[in-house]
C-alpha cells in the first residue's frame, strides 16, 4: 500500500485501474472485459486496494471480530485479483496468514459434527485441555513458553529498520534487512506503465535479413500477448517465468536484457529445451532459422463488440520499430564467448 501511495501518482488520482488491466504481466481474458469497465468503477477499484493495503492490516489489533473481518477482507481480494489477473502464486501465498485470522469457532461450522469426524475429535481434545487446566503446567509448556516469547522478542527487535525503512519517504521496497531474511519489506506495482509494448521474436530462412522479399515468422510463447486472435490464457497459481521476463524486457533495452540475445542464439540452434517454453515453433520439422530478430510492438485490447473483435482479435498492434536486430548464430560466436555462454551449432 505505501509503495503505491508513495509511488506512481495515478495511485493517488485514482486512475491506476485504468492502465493495470491491459499492461499487467500476462492478462487473462476476465481482465479483456474488466477494462473496459466506467471510470467510476475503476476509481472505486483503487479505493477499495487502498482500504485493503492501508486500513484494514489493522483491524487485526482491534479484537477478534475485527479481526476475522481482516481475514474475510483480505481473502476475497486476493480472489479478485487472482479472477482477474495470472499474477502467477503471488495471491495464493497472500491468502494463507490470512487463515490464522479464523479461531475454532469461527471455522466450525465447516465442519460436520458427526461422531469420529475431525470437529468431533477437536471438542473432545478440548474438553480434555479444560480438565486439565486446574492442574501444574508440564514442564515442556514453561519451555514453549519460553521459546516463543524469545522468538517474538527478536522478530520485533529485527522488525524495527523495516518499520523505520517504512514510514520514511525514502522507503526502499523489496528489501532485506538482516542476512538470514527473516524480515523484509516488500511492494507491488507501485508504478504502473500506461501503454503495453511486446518484444515479438521472429526468424526467417532467407540468405539477407535486410531484403525486402525476407518471409520473417513469428514464435508464439505460452501465454504472452503474442498472435492477435489467441484468447488471453488462465495460468494461475502456475507461473511462466520467460513470458513474465518477457514483460520486463518489453518496456527495456536488449542492452538490460543480455539474457534475450541468448535465448536469440538458443532459438537460431533450435535447441529442445528452450523451444519446449515457447508455444509455437515456426521452424518446427524444417531447418532451423538463419537469422532471428526482435520487433517491438504496442498492444492494446480491442474493444468487445468492436470491429476487431468482431474479426476475432482479442488485441490490436502497432509496430514501433525494432529490438533488437537480426542475428546468426555465427554473428553471435564473439557476443557468447565474451559472456562464457555455450553456443551449440544448429540442429
Amino acid at each position: 500500500g505505501l509503495i503505491k501511495i508513495r509511488g506512481d501518482r495515478c495511485w493517488r488520482e485514482l486512475t491506476c485501474m485504468n492502465y493495470h488491466y491491459e499492461t499487467q504481466p500476462v492478462p487473462n481474458p476476465i481482465a479483456f472485459y474488466m477494462h473496459r469497465s466506467p471510470v467510476w468503477f475503476h476509481q472505486f477499484e483503487t479505493l477499495v486496494n487502498h482500504f485493503v493495503e492501508l486500513v484494514v492490516p489493522f483491524f487485526i489489533f482491534l479484537g477478534r471480530r475485527m479481526c476475522i473481518v481482516h481475514g474475510v477482507l483480505q481473502i476475497l481480494f486476493q480472489v479478485l485479483l487472482i479472477i482477474s489477473g495470472n499474477l502467477s502464486f503471488l495471491n495464493w501465498l497472500t491468502i494463507v496468514p490470512s487463515l490464522a485470522c479464523f479461531d475454532d469457532a469461527s471455522l466450525g461450522s465447516f465442519f460436520s459434527s458427526r461422531d469420529k469426524c475431525v470437529k468431533a475429535r477437536v471438542l473432545a481434545m478440548q474438553r480434555e485441555e479444560s480438565k486439565e487446566k486446574g492442574s501444574a503446567l508440564p514442564y515442556g509448556c514453561y519451555v514453549r513458553k519460553v521459546v516463543n516469547i524469545s522468538f517474538g522478542v527478536l522478530i520485533a527487535y529485527l522488525s524495527v529498520p523495516v518499520v523505520v525503512n517504512l514510514l520514511s519517504s525514502r522507503q526502499v521496497m523489496n528489501t532485506s534487512f538482516n542476512p538470514l531474511r527473516i524480515v523484509n519489506t516488500y511492494g507491488a506495482f507501485g508504478s504502473i506503465t500506461k501503454e503495453r509494448t511486446e518484444v515479438v521474436i521472429q526468424g526467417t530462412s532467407s540468405l539477407d535479413p535486410s531484403d525486402p522479399a525476407a518471409f520473417w515468422e513469428e514464435y508464439e510463447f505460452k501465454c504472452k500477448p503474442g498472435d492477435l486472435r489467441r484468447r488471453p490464457c488462465f495460468i494461475s497459481p502456475y507461473h511462466y517465468r520467460l513470458d513474465w521476463l518477457m514483460w520486463f524486457a518489453a518496456f527495456q533495452t536488449y542492452e538490460q536484457n543480455e539474457w534475450i540475445i541468448h535465448l536469440a542464439g538458443k532459438l537460431l540452434a533450435n535447441e529442445k529445451d528452450v523451444l519446449s517454453l515457447m508455444a509455437f515453433n515456426p521452424f518446427e520439422g524444417k531447418a532451423p532459422p538463419r537469422w532471428v530478430r526482435g520487433e517491438h510492438f504496442l498492444y492494446k485490447f480491442s474493444r468487445p463488440g468492436g470491429k476487431h473483435a468482431g474479426d476475432g482479435k482479442w488485441w490490436i498492434r502497432k509496430r514501433l520499430g525494432p529490438y533488437f536486430p537480426p542475428v546468426n548464430l555465427e554473428g553471435l560466436r564473439k557476443y557468447f564467448e565474451a559472456r562464457q555462454w555455450p553456443l551449440s551449432s544448429q540442429n
